[in-house]
C-alpha cells in the first residue's frame, strides 16, 4: 500500500444545469461567479495531478440501504432533459478503483450496487462538464449515496480513502450538491425564513477551516433548508478525515433561492507547498523585456474576454515567459476608457504556483466578483483597459518607513484576523497617514486600534 495518501484533492461543487452555457444561455450571467469558481476549482484539481475523479451525487438512482455506482466501461450523460441534447459528457470508468471501493466497503458491511444502462444524472454531469471544459481528462467513478445514518456516510468515505490508497494513484474526490433550496419566496422548494442558517453554517465551517462542524449541523435545520448536498459532504469528509484540512470557499451565491457553493476541502499539493514555505520570487526587482511587460495585461484581457464571451478560461501556456513563470502576488485592475474603475481584485501573497495562474484567477475575480460592481457584460468589453500590479514580498515596517508614493501598505490587527491593503501612488492619497487610514478602514479595523504595518513595492504593467 502506498504510504502517501492517494486522495490529492477534494471539494464540493454545485450542479444547477443553468450553469452550463448551452443550457442557461443568457441566464448564465446570474451564475457567472459560480462558473468562474468552477474554473478555479478545475485548475486546482488538475494541478493536484489527479488521474481519477470520484464524484458522488444526490441525484443518482438511490437505494435506501446501499450505495450505488454507475457501471462502465464508459460513463455517459447529456443535457437533453434541459433542452441541450447536443451537450454531452463522457469518461471511462476507473474499474479498478470501483472494485477496490466495493471490496473496502464490503469489509465494513456496506454494499455498493452497480447500476447499468443509466445515463449520468445532472448532479454528476454538471461538475464533470466543468472539469472537462477546463482541461481535465481522466477516468471517473460516479457514485450515489444512501439513506443510511450520517455515521455510515462518513465511514463509507473512509472506505473510499482506503481503496484509493490501495490502488495507489492520485485521486480527487468531488462532492456534488446544492445547499438550501428555500432561501427566497421564489425558491423552487418554497420559502423558509431560517433556511439561510444552514448555508451560513456550512460556509462558515469551511471558511474557518473547521469542516468537522458540518457533521454536527442540526437535523431539523437540514430539513428546513431542503438541501441536497449534506450527505455528499459527509462522504467527502469521511474520505479526507486523515488528510490536512485546507478548506477554502471559492464562491457562494444564491441567485435563484438555492445556495450554490464551490469550495476546496483539502489539497495535498497546497499542503506540501505550505509545509515547505515556498517563497515568493521578488520579480519586482527584475527588469522584464518590453514583450514580457505586455504579456501581463494581455493575459488579463484574454482571460476576461474569453470568460465573458464563452464561459471558459484560456489555457495555460506551455512555455510562459520567465516573468509569468515566477511565483508572485498581483492585483488586476480594469478601467473604462474614461478612466473609471470597473474592477480590481488581487492577492497579498501568492496563492498559486505561477504569476500566470495568479493573473488568470485575479482577472476573473476582478471582472465577476468585485463586490462594488456588477459582473462585466459582453457589450462592455471593447471599452475596457487592463493593468497588472506585481507585488514584492511584504516586509515589516514602522510608520516612518512608509512612503505613499513608493510603497504599498498592509495593515493588520494584532490578532492577525483583519488585514487591509492599499497600493502605492494612488491619486488623492498623498501621505502615509492617509494610506494607513484607508487600509485600516478597508480591513474593518477601528481607528486607534494597535496595528502591525508591512510595506511592499509594486511594478505596474499596463496596456499601451
Amino acid at each position: 500500500m502506498n504510504s502517501v495518501p492517494a486522495i490529492v484533492f477534494s471539494g464540493i461543487a454545485p450542479h444547477p444545469p443553468i450553469m452550463v452555457p448551452e443550457v442557461g444561455h443568457d441566464a448564465i450571467v446570474d451564475v457567472q461567479n459560480s462558473i468562474a469558481a468552477m474554473g478555479e476549482f478545475s485548475r486546482r484539481l488538475i494541478a493536484s495531478g489527479a488521474e481519477t475523479v470520484v464524484l458522488i451525487s444526490p441525484h443518482a438512482p438511490l437505494d435506501p440501504a446501499a450505495f450505488v455506482a454507475y457501471q462502465g466501461p464508459d460513463l455517459y450523460g447529456d443535457f437533453a432533459s434541459f433542452r441541450a441534447p447536443e451537450t454531452k459528457v463522457n469518461a471511462p470508468l476507473d474499474q479498478e478503483l470501483l472494485g477496490a471501493i466495493s471490496q473496502a466497503a464490503a469489509k465494513k458491511s456496506y454494499e455498493v450496487i452497480g447500476i447499468e444502462s443509466y445515463e449520468l444524472d445532472h448532479g454528476t454531469a454538471v461538475p464533470l462538464y466543468f472539469l472537462q471544459k477546463n482541461g481535465w481528462s481522466g477516468r471517473v467513478v460516479a457514485l450515489g449515496y444512501s439513506f443510511l445514518r450520517n455515521e455510515d456516510h462518513l465511514r463509507f468515505g473512509a472506505c473510499i480513502s482506503s481503496a484509493a490508497n490501495e490502488v495507489g494513484r492520485p485521486i480527487a474526490f468531488v462532492a456534488s450538491g446544492d445547499l438550501s433550496h428555500r432561501l427566497t419566496p421564489e425558491a423552487p422548494a418554497g420559502y423558509n425564513p431560517t433556511a439561510h442558517l444552514f448555508d451560513e453554517e456550512v460556509v462558515a465551517a469551511l471558511s474557518e477551516n473547521a469542516p468537522e462542524r458540518i457533521i454536527n449541523i442540526d437535523e431539523e435545520l437540514r430539513r428546513i433548508a431542503g438541501e441536497c448536498g449534506y450527505r455528499s459532504l459527509l462522504v467527502a469528509l469521511g474520505a479526507t478525515q486523515e488528510l490536512p484540512k485546507l478548506c477554502e470557499v471559492l464562491n457562494y451565491e444564491a441567485p435563484f433561492g438555492v445556495g450554490y457553493l464551490v469550495a476546496q476541502i483539502t489539497s495535498q499539493k497546497g499542503h506540501s507547498q505550505n509545509q515547505s514555505k515556498q517563497k515568493q520570487s521578488d520579480v519586482v526587482k527584475t527588469q522584464p523585456s518590453p514583450e514580457e511587460g505586455k504579456d501581463l495585461p494581455a493575459l488579463a484581457r484574454e482571460t476576461v474576454e474569453t470568460f465573458v464571451l464563452t464561459g471558459s478560461l484560456p489555457q495555460l501556456s506551455k512555455k510562459p515567459s520567465q516573468l509569468l513563470s515566477a511565483r508572485a502576488a498581483c492585483f488586476v485592475s480594469i478601467k473604462t476608457t474614461d478612466g473609471d474603475l470597473r474592477g480590481c481584485i488581487g492577492t497579498i501573497e501568492p496563492s498559486r504556483d505561477t504569476l500566470h495562474e495568479e493573473i488568470i484567477a485575479n482577472a476573473l475575480s476582478a471582472a465577476t466578483r468585485d463586490p462594488r460592481f456588477k459582473p462585466i457584460s459582453p457589450d462592455e468589453l471593447s471599452q475596457l483597459g487592463y493593468s497588472v500590479d506585481v507585488l514584492s514580498t511584504p516586509e515589516p515596517a514602522s510608520f516612518d518607513d512608509l512612503d505613499a508614493k513608493t510603497y504599498g501598505v498592509i495593515v493588520e490587527d494584532e490578532e492577525g484576523e483583519r488585514r487591509g491593503l492599499l497600493l502605492p501612488d494612488i491619486e488623492g492619497v498623498e501621505s502615509a497617514s492617509r494610506q494607513v487610514e484607508i487600509a485600516s478602514r478597508k480591513a474593518g479595523i477601528p481607528s486607534g486600534t494597535p496595528v502591525r504595518l508591512y510595506r511592499f513595492r509594486v511594478r505596474r504593467f499596463g496596456e499601451d
